[in-house]
């Protein structure tokens, strides 16, 4: 199921989310404030889904160890074996959830959202051209509501399909 309400994105509750303290980090100590549906953990990487989905499907993937520099925190072979993970990830994701497109970004800034991650957002097909890439990303368009079971199955749809090699 992908049709449900947006949400307007309330930008300064955002701001105010990401920069009292490291979501991730958060995540993984399992504060109350910054719970996410988790897809999957190993050693290296958390799995989980967006708590703002931009589209049906959206999931992040994040180191466990906190680092904030894309490239400039890790050796190749670590950074490799993320990399691996997000592989594994988006492959588990397209076939969990139809798409015309699988975008893969990392966003974040040293001043909110320093823990390095990656976005995995399947576009649905049939999407007109001027309402993807940057367009389908957009905050202006705010999130969806997705109620919390819609989610848990979402996550163990991905998760049963997760192969890390």
């Amino acid at each position: 199921m992908t049709d449900y309400p947006r949400v307007a994105f309330r930008t300064v509750d955002y701001h105010q989310l990401v920069r009292r303290a490291c979501f991730v980090c958060e995540l993984l100590a399992g504060s109350p404030a910054y719970l996410h549906h988790v897809v999957h953990r190993d050693d290296l990487a958390v799995v989980f889904l967006s708590r703002f989905p931009s589209l049906w499907g959206h999931v992040l993937v994040a180191p466990v160890a906190h680092h904030e520099h894309v490239i400039g925190d890790f050796d190749l072979d670590s950074y490799l074996a993320l990399q691996r993970r997000v592989h594994a990830v988006g492959s588990a994701l397209t076939a969990a959830v139809r798409c015309e497109r699988l975008y893969v970004l990392s966003l974040g800034s040293q001043q909110g959202n320093r823990h390095v991650h990656w976005h995995l957002v399947p576009l649905p097909p049939g999407t007109p051209y001027d309402e993807q890439q940057i367009a389908a990303l957009g905050a202006d368009r705010g999130y969806l509501d997705v109620p919390d079971g819609a989610m848990a199955d979402l996550a163990n749809a991905i998760a049963r399909r997760i192969v890390v090699r």
